[in-house]
C-alpha cells in the first residue's frame, strides 16, 4: 500500500515539473505590437539622440567593440554600433551578443520600423518577437521618455551602415526561459521630468544611465531591499584576474558620497578627459572598471549637477565597499 502511495506522489510530481518545465517553455513573454509612429529625424532630435547614445545610455558601448585590455574598454571608432562578443570573463549565463545596430539592411536594422526599434529599446520585444537578454537594460529604458527614445532612434538612423552579421546570443538553461518574465508593455506617454527639477530629472538620469542598475547589489536575480544605489555589486571575475565592484553612491559620510560637492562630483567624472580623448592605459586589477567613464566624460555639466543633486536626496546607507578586492594592498 505505501509503496503504491509513494509512486502515486512520484508519478504527480514528475507530472507537475513537467507541466512547469512545459509552461516555461512555451509561454509566451508579454509584449505588445510595435507602434507605427515614424519618427521625425529632426537635427534637434538626431544631435539629442547621439548624446544619449553615445554619453549616457552607453548604446555606442554595448553595441561597439571595444579594447578589453585597456582602462574603461574604450570602443573602437572604426565600428560603432557593430555589434559585440562578450567575453567569457564577463560572467554572464551563456554566449552574449549584442547585435548590430547600424542601418545596414541584411545584417544591421536598416529592415526595422522606427517602431520596431523602440518596442527593442523599451520593453525588451526583438523584430521577430523572441524575448533579449536583460544585459540590454530595457528595464530601465522603461522609463524613457517617448521623445528620448524617438531621438535615439533618429540617430541610429545616421550611423554608418556596416555589414556585419552577428550570431544569436545564446543564453544558458534555465536562465533563457526564466527572463521571458521580463519584458512588459510600455502603455500611455512617458514625459521626462522637468529639468528645472534639478533632483527629478537626476533620477531619470540616473535610472537611463544605468546607475542604479550597476550600483545596487542583487541577489538571485533581484535587487537588495533598502540597499539601492549603496554599491556592493561585483564585475568581472576572480578567474580572470580583473575585478570591480561598484561603489555606495548614497550621501552616508562614512562609506558613500555624504562628503562629496558638486564640484568634486563633476571632477571625478572628468578626471579622465585624457583618456577619453586619447589612449587608456592597460587594464590591470589595481584599475579594472566596467564604469563607463570614457562614455560618461561627454555628458553636460548640467546633467551631472542634476545627478549629483539626486544622489544628494537618497537616504544614507552605511555600506562600505573594497571596489578593486584583487589589487596588492599596500
Amino acid at each position: 500500500m505505501w509503496k503504491r502511495i509513494a509512486v502515486a506522489f512520484l508519478f504527480a510530481a514528475v507530472v507537475t515539473l513537467g507541466a512547469v518545465f512545459a509552461y516555461l517553455v512555451l509561454r509566451k513573454p508579454a509584449m505588445q505590437p510595435p507602434s507605427a509612429r515614424v519618427v521625425p529625424r529632426t537635427p534637434e532630435r538626431v544631435e539629442r539622440g547621439r548624446y544619449l547614445f553615445m554619453s549616457v545610455a552607453n548604446c555606442a558601448e554595448c553595441h561597439s567593440e571595444v579594447d578589453w585590455t585597456r582602462f574603461a574598454t574604450p570602443i573602437r571608432k572604426d565600428g560603432i554600433g557593430a555589434g559585440k562578443i562578450w567575453p567569457p570573463e564577463a560572467g554572464l549565463p551563456g554566449s552574449l551578443i549584442s547585435p548590430n545596430i547600424t542601418p545596414d539592411a541584411g545584417t544591421g536594422v536598416g529592415g526595422w520600423t522606427d517602431g520596431e526599434l523602440m518596442r527593442a529599446i523599451r520593453e525588451g520585444i526583438g523584430r521577430d518577437g523572441r524575448v533579449l537578454f536583460p544585459l540590454m537594460p530595457y528595464t530601465e529604458f522603461r522609463s524613457m521618455s517617448d521623445e528620448d527614445v524617438e531621438s535615439i532612434v533618429a540617430f541610429i538612423r545616421t550611423l554608418a551602415p556596416i555589414q556585419r552579421k552577428m550570431e544569436p546570443s545564446r543564453i544558458d538553461f534555465p536562465v533563457g526561459l526564466l527572463v521571458k518574465s521580463a519584458p512588459q508593455p510600455v502603455t500611455g506617454v512617458v514625459e521626462a521630468p522637468n529639468r528645472a527639477d534639478r533632483a527629478a530629472y537626476g533620477r531619470y538620469l540616473s535610472v537611463i544611465a544605468g546607475c542604479r542598475t550597476c550600483h545596487t547589489p542583487t541577489r538571485r536575480g533581484s535587487q537588495v531591499e533598502g540597499m539601492q544605489y549603496a554599491g556592493g555589486e561585483s564585475f568581472g571575475t576572480e578567474k580572470s584576474g580583473l575585478l570591480a565592484v561598484s561603489f555606495n553612491l548614497t550621501p552616508d559620510k562614512g562609506t558613500g558620497t555624504g562628503t562629496w560637492d558638486e564640484k568634486q562630483f563633476l571632477e571625478k567624472f572628468r578626471q579622465y578627459r585624457e583618456y577619453a580623448q586619447g589612449t587608456p592605459p592597460p587594464a590591470t586589477k589595481e584599475n579594472f572598471t566596467v564604469m563607463p567613464w570614457l562614455s560618461f566624460n561627454g555628458m553636460e555639466d548640467d546633467d551631472l549637477k542634476a545627478l549629483f543633486a539626486f544622489l544628494q536626496t537618497l537616504k544614507p546607507v552605511e555600506h562600505s565597499v573594497e571596489t578593486r578586492p584583487l589589487a596588492e594592498k599596500k
